[in-house]
């Protein structure tokens, strides 16, 4: 292990608690999606707060019914977070019709219509109990843009966003999560067959070897870099005009 995993976990307690501190929140929500990434999330939460609550959100995905759900609950059982279930299958499928009727819906765009809804759905339950809302993306996912913009990669703070995937395990292996977490492939879920790896054509071996170590083939640093290159309009906010000609003052 690269990483002092009994410092880490302090530090990152400690931002959490920061976070809820200087926003007035009373608690943690969070996206419980049975995967690696939202199990860490919510482990780091719940030794910050009592007042987490972690919500599956399964969407039309078989996997998302039956593994993950699982998973999730394994987690929420094992760390003592408290687990609420919000089915969005209905939702989505009466949005693509809404939607189908102006324009067909690619695929690409299909997909992320459900991380879109379940940060709806998220922000909504926030709102309702004045919890902030807490990011699940790691370094590796998003150095490839590996996240839909204003989906998942919507959030009010984020304690792992400075670990690679390789990280991300060995930090679950230290706080000994559930065995299935720790060794499944990783997957968003998105559909039924779907995996992170096989979508983003880049195995997380090569992309954090390249990340953590600068180490790889040159034409798979060259790969890494054109699909960093093209997703770089999600790293940043929306460019807004200013009329620069105004004077201080001047509505």
């Amino acid at each position: 292990m690269g990483r002092n995993y009994e410092r880490e976990l302090k530090d990152r307690v400690s931002f959490i608690k920061e976070q809820l501190y200087q926003s007035g929140a009373k608690g943690v929500i969070y996206g419980n999606s049975g995967g690696k990434d939202s199990a860490l999330v919510g482990i780091l939460c719940r030794k910050a707060t009592e007042q987490v609550l972690g919500v599956m959100m399964p969407c039309q995905s078989k996997r998302n019914f039956g593994e993950d759900m699982e998973d999730g609950q394994a987690v929420a059982r094992q760390f003592g977070i408290e687990t609420v279930t919000v089915d969005l299958t209905a939702v989505k499928e009466i949005f693509v019709e809404a939607v189908s009727k102006v324009d067909c819906i690619t695929d690409g765009a299909s997909a992320n219509i459900a991380p879109r809804l379940r940060m709806t759905t998220l922000y909504t339950l926030a709102h309702t109990k004045g919890y902030l809302v807490a990011g699940t993306g790691n370094r590796s996912e998003e150095y490839v843009g590996y996240f839909t913009k204003w989906g998942d990669g919507a959030y009010d703070f984020n304690p792992i966003a400075d670990l690679t995937v390789t990280e991300i395990y060995e930090f679950l292996d230290y706080l000994e999560a559930p065995e299935n977490i720790r060794r499944k492939a990783p997957s968003a879920g998105l559909y039924d067959g779907q995996t992170d790896e096989k979508e983003m054509g880049i195995t997380y071996k090569d992309l954090d070897g390249y990340l953590l170590e600068g180490k790889g083939d040159p034409q798979t640093i060259e790969k890494i870099e054109a699909i960093h290159r093209k997703v770089t309009h999600k790293y940043f906010a929306p460019a807004v005009f200013y009329d620069t000609g105004k004077r201080p003052n001047q509505k």
